[in-house]
């Protein structure tokens, strides 16, 4: 069990550090005035989402169903904190691929918003991540 907490951490912080990231690069794309620049931002915007952020989402969740076979009647039935931690995952998902979705506006080149919107946009992991900790840490229900 332990290796698969392990391995669980592992994959949440990199799938955390690209959701930092890609809305970051959302800034600088939406800001970008020259096609090179933004030609460039599409490629490293889509290799972050294909090749680091979906692949550590899927096994952040994999692992984390794993982990949760451990004890079911615990997580399921006693631990309301679970509850509220699976919700706030399950926002972090539809986050995830509402950044699919930006990743393809940009990609078509149908950008309507500003910089400053992404900027405001790229805080609100920060948030979830900071309740999922707390949940998981102090358990407070």
């Amino acid at each position: 069990m332990l290796w698969v907490k392990a391995f669980h951490i592992v994959a949440v912080v990199t799938w955390f550090a690209a959701i930092f990231y890609l809305p970051r690069l959302f800034v600088y794309h939406a800001s970008a005035e020259d096609q090179v620049s933004r030609e460039r931002f599409k490629i490293m915007e889509r290799k972050l989402y294909r090749g680091i952020m979906t692949p550590s989402m899927i096994v952040v969740l994999a692992l984390g169903a794993w982990l949760l076979t451990f004890n079911p009647r615990y997580y399921f039935i006693d631990s309301h904190w679970m509850h509220a931690k699976l919700t706030l995952v399950a926002l972090l998902v539809i986050y995830h691929f509402y950044c699919g979705h930006l990743l393809k506006v940009f990609r078509d080149d149908n950008n309507q918003r500003s910089h400053v919107f992404y900027r405001w946009f790229n805080e609100i992991p920060v948030f979830m991540l900071i309740a999922i900790v707390i949940l998981v840490v102090v358990r407070p229900f």
